[in-house]
């Protein structure tokens, strides 16, 4: 890690581009002003970061935050060259969708602000999930800059109730939201808690939240909670395990189970890689 001129730079990253680990729907609350360049809202701060090649450039923080606060954030201390290696040699049948997406990571993110959004993301596209997490900041966040605010907390969207969160066009998953920051108010549901949980009960226990199903929890667990082993199953995933390991329709439960038996502790990072491979390839086909 170097400063020059403010800037904090990290050279020599391996297995990660930028571009890819924020838009592989993992997140949601980001701006892109170029290539390889983007304001984060996140950890309440807006971070400007930027990529060239294999460094990392950090424009608008402290050498200290880097270390304390964004290093964990995009999971940069973590050797992912192990990991591709490791779901290699678990299932070769991975090995497109890991060479394309190879620079996904998946960020720790912040537990109440990975709820709501993956809440409002249910039956969305991710530039309308966007919109929604935007719109909500800006009703009851704190104010960042360049247009920006950061994610509310619970007692913030409480303030502006239910009517408030429908004014942000979250539709029928405003109920969802009330209820969610209500129990987290309430210590109903608790970040500690859930982290000390196995995932099965993890699951369980964020499933209790109206409105929560499977997919949304393991996505909870998964990017915010360290639960690793989380194998989301949406739409994407569906379609491209059964292509790949099925080649029929396919029950969700029946391809969760494949996939924990398959990739066991390593199925987040499994998902992230399909994922993001079944949907960029439908793009391509699209044009």
């Amino acid at each position: 890690m170097c400063e020059d001129n403010k800037l904090i730079k990290i050279s020599g990253v391996k297995d990660f581009m930028l571009s890819q680990t924020l838009e592989c729907g993992q997140c949601f609350h980001f701006k892109k002003v170029d290539e390889e360049e983007y304001y984060v809202s996140a950890q309440n701060k807006l971070l400007h970061i930027s990529q060239v090649e294999d460094t990392i450039i950090f424009h608008n923080t402290t050498a200290e935050e880097v270390e304390n606060i964004w290093l964990d954030y995009f999971d940069l201390k973590r050797d992912y060259g192990a990991i591709k290696s490791r779901l290699l040699t678990m299932d070769d049948k991975l090995g497109t969708a890991i060479n394309e997406m190879w620079g996904v990571r998946i960020l720790n993110q912040n537990f109440f602000e990975t709820l709501i959004s993956f809440i409002i993301s249910q039956n969305q596209q991710i530039p309308r999930i966007k919109q929604i997490v935007a719109a909500l900041s800006a009703a009851c966040g704190k104010e960042l800059s360049e247009g920006m605010y950061a994610f509310p907390g619970p007692e913030d969207i409480l303030r502006i109730g239910e009517e408030g969160v429908r004014a942000c066009k979250a539709g029928f998953r405003s109920a969802y939201i009330i209820d969610a920051c209500q129990k987290v108010v309430d210590g109903v549901i608790n970040e500690e808690e859930l982290r000390a949980l196995s995932y099965e009960d993890c699951i369980a226990k964020l499933k209790e939240i109206k409105g929560v199903g499977d997919k949304v929890a393991n996505c909870v667990a998964l990017f915010s909670l360290g639960k690793r082993s989380a194998f989301p199953v949406d739409v994407w995933i569906k379609r491209i395990m059964e292509s790949i390991y099925f080649t029929e329709e396919t029950p969700v439960n029946v391809i969760q189970s494949f996939a924990t038996e398959r990739f066991g502790e390593f199925g987040g990072y499994a998902q992230q890689y399909l994922f993001y491979y079944a949907r960029e390839t439908s793009k391509k086909v699209k044009k």
